[in-house]
């Protein structure tokens, strides 16, 4: 469960801070939007830092499942656009996925 938590704090971290730049470059908000967002991408990296893998490549891959099915959550509460069928389908399939790389049995 800490694992869960781990990837769904990053994934609300690295969202928050790209939106901060998309809404910079994109939505015309101020540039000062580029310093919580910054920060943010910072909570973000090491968050990832806690993920309990030895190889960081692995970690991020299963979290890439996560950020998928986080990104489509915040396009729904925060943009207002309610993910269809194809959106929630690729997220399933990314977080099973996701738990496969995270929690197969591994040699060791």
């Amino acid at each position: 469960m800490n694992t869960v938590l781990i990837y769904a704090g990053a994934a609300a971290a690295e969202i928050a801070g790209c939106f901060a730049v998309w809404a910079w470059m994109r939505q015309g908000a101020s540039a000062f939007w580029l310093v919580p967002g910054s920060v943010s991408l910072g909570v973000f990296a090491w968050l990832l830092t806690l993920a309990p893998s030895d190889f960081a490549g692995r970690s991020y891959a299963a979290y890439g499942g996560v950020y998928i099915t986080a990104s489509l959550g915040w396009l729904w509460a925060v943009e207002k656009q309610h993910p269809d069928t194809w959106d929630l389908t690729g997220a399933a399939i990314c977080l099973i996925g996701a738990a496969i790389i995270l929690w197969a049995p591994r040699a060791a």
